[in-house]
């Protein structure tokens, strides 16, 4: 067969096929420059996290603040002396609690270490006459330190992570510093920084920013005060219990259990119960128990009597919604973010509440099956149940 191509023709087809399209190479440009840049802010958001974390917790420990200082300031107090009056008073509470744990800490261990032998024969006594063996504590204490190196090797780790430990102390007690400094300047200054804030919005959204940061105040402030008077009774109610039954230093190991137990969400009232537990072992276990029974007992009259009663007017968050809020924030911000995540899913449960829109809903039986069910329980019988003075029939 003939060949009709041109030759000509041919080459300039093979020389545009193998030519390079003209957009590639800036392509290729552009996605070298996103990838730097992703790289360049992934690094700087990596370095920056502790300082975002910083700022988000003293944002919100200001919002808290601040329904205490407009008070006093409403009184006629200088704004700045209401501040430092507020903030005095929250490092008063802050370093009476740390103290009283310290001295419970001290103790505790002085009475575990005195007390420790009597339990250690006590327990014996009880495992060799149920299980009828015949341990002593000689051999307890062979069998426990028979390998000398284990207690070699646990001495030297806890020599190494010394200066680790004494670093990580330096750090947080600086970061804690940095938090109280930017929430006193945050609280001083927060009509200024709302001013601040709307001058870069237009008149028509200024509105709705003032409100959202006054429903942040008003819940996070709630929040901040409800826990506080739950920790107030809570304290009282076991200090008091713990004194009945001659624990030593009562009320102390109350506000440590009020305290904990309010402000530790989820899990809190469980740590609390620790401390007061391990101390009451040292003295009579059977006390112990009795402890284990008043926490769960509290802590249903909490749940179900005290708290809806405090928090119906701060904060009113779901119990579920409040765990996964909870569950969310320990995930995110660890044991910060867990603390924060109830009073910023409360402000953002208000603030949607009045911007989103609701509708009505029509009565269903659906909706609530059980009172359709009880409805249908009564109304068989009244069906079966003729009226006095008449028959079953409906004959005169």
């Amino acid at each position: 067969m003939a060949d009709n191509s041109v030759p000509g023709q041919n080459e300039a087809s093979a020389s545009t096929g193998s030519r390079m399209p003209s957009w590639l190479p800036r392509a290729m440009i552009l996605a070298l420059v996103l990838i730097g840049v992703f790289e360049i802010a992934n690094w700087a958001a990596y370095r920056l996290i502790d300082i975002g974390i910083i700022m988000t917790v003293a944002f919100f420990i200001s919002l808290a603040m601040e329904p205490a200082v407009d008070a006093l300031a409403a009184r006629g107090m200088h704004r700045g002396l209401a501040v430092a009056a507020v903030f005095i008073i929250v490092f008063a509470c802050t370093v009476g609690f740390i103290a009283t744990l310290g001295v419970l800490a001290v103790e505790t261990v002085g009475n575990i270490a005195t007390e420790l032998p009597r339990l250690l024969d006590e327990l014996i006594v009880w495992v060799n006459k149920t299980f009828n063996q015949g341990f002593t504590v000689d051999q307890l204490r062979d069998r426990l330190f028979k390998d000398s190196d284990v207690v070699t090797q646990y001495a030297e780790r806890a020599a190494d992570n010394a200066w680790g430990l004494s670093s990580s102390v330096l750090g947080g007690l600086a970061r804690v510093l940095t938090i109280a400094l930017f929430s006193i300047y945050m609280t001083a200054d927060g009509p200024k920084l709302r001013r601040t804030l709307c001058s870069l919005l237009p008149p028509a959204r200024q509105g709705a920013v003032l409100h959202a940061w006054d429903l942040a105040i008003d819940k996070t402030g709630g929040y901040l005060y409800s826990r506080a008077l739950l920790a107030v009774i809570s304290a009282i109610a076991h200090g008091a219990f713990l004194a009945l039954l001659g624990i030593p230093n009562a009320f102390a190991l109350g506000i440590w259990f009020g305290v904990v137990a309010s402000f530790v969400p989820t899990v809190g009232t469980y740590i609390a119960g620790l401390l007061p537990i391990l101390v009451a072992l040292t003295v009579d276990p059977l006390d112990a128990v009795w402890i284990i029974i008043f926490v769960v007992v509290y802590q249903w009259i909490q749940d179900y009597v005290l708290q809806p009663r405090i928090t119906a007017r701060t904060v009113d968050v779901n119990p579920a919604v409040a765990l996964l809020a909870v569950m969310i924030g320990a995930a995110l911000l660890g044991a910060v973010g867990a603390v924060l995540a109830i009073p910023a899913t409360a402000t953002l449960q208000a603030f949607l509440g009045e911007y989103v829109k609701r509708y009505e809903v029509a009565e269903d039986p659906r909706i609530d099956r059980h009172e359709r069910k009880g409805t249908d329980r009564k109304g068989k019988g009244r069906a079966g149940t003729a009226p006095r003075g008449s028959t079953a029939t409906g004959g005169s």
